[in-house]
């Protein structure tokens, strides 16, 4: 038999396992819908620079022109949010948004030359010193990794076309 000074501490948890049934993925799915969109609304209002970096692009990227990498990967960032922030297609948009950033750290974020685990570590930074700055890139897909392993959660659009798709 519990302890009845566990009582509210063991009530308090169960509410909690309730609300975040529903709604732990939200806080995720709000980050980085606006970090990725607002990266998608810089390339709308921006000039392509890719043209500079293709060379950097990992395989089959760099294999595709400037200006089609730029409109996917714009595209990308305004679309894949939106499926974010409704949990439509969650874990789609999760690995379009996960395969960008991989594509961004190959491309821009790691360090262009290293020799040991040391240097490496020195751009696990958000600057510009010359190590890479890999750090803000790894924590976006640290933070996808949940929603492509359990999806979006049961507020969402997912879960009720899941629900809808049972029901018949």
């Amino acid at each position: 038999m519990p302890s009845l000074a566990l009582t509210p501490i063991t009530f308090a948890f169960n509410q909690l396992d309730r609300l975040g049934a529903w709604s732990a993925d939200i806080p995720l799915r709000l980050f980085l819908a606006w970090e990725f969109f607002e990266s998608g609304l810089e390339k709308w209002n921006g000039q392509n620079w890719f043209v500079d970096i293709q060379s950097a692009f990992p395989f089959p990227f760099d294999l595709l022109p400037a200006g089609f990498s730029w409109q996917l990967s714009m595209w990308a960032e305004l679309i894949a949010p939106l499926l974010l922030l409704l949990g439509l297609g969650t874990r789609f948009a999760t690995l379009v948004l996960m395969v960008l950033t991989l594509v961004a750290i190959a491309a821009v974020h790691w360090p262009a030359h290293w020799s040991s685990l040391a240097e490496l570590a020195q751009g696990y930074s958000i600057s510009n010193k010359g190590y890479g700055n890999y750090k803000l890139p790894l924590i976006y897909l640290i933070a996808a990794l949940p929603l492509l392993l359990n999806g979006a959660g049961r507020f969402s659009l997912d879960a009720l076309l899941r629900r809808r798709l049972r029901s018949h």
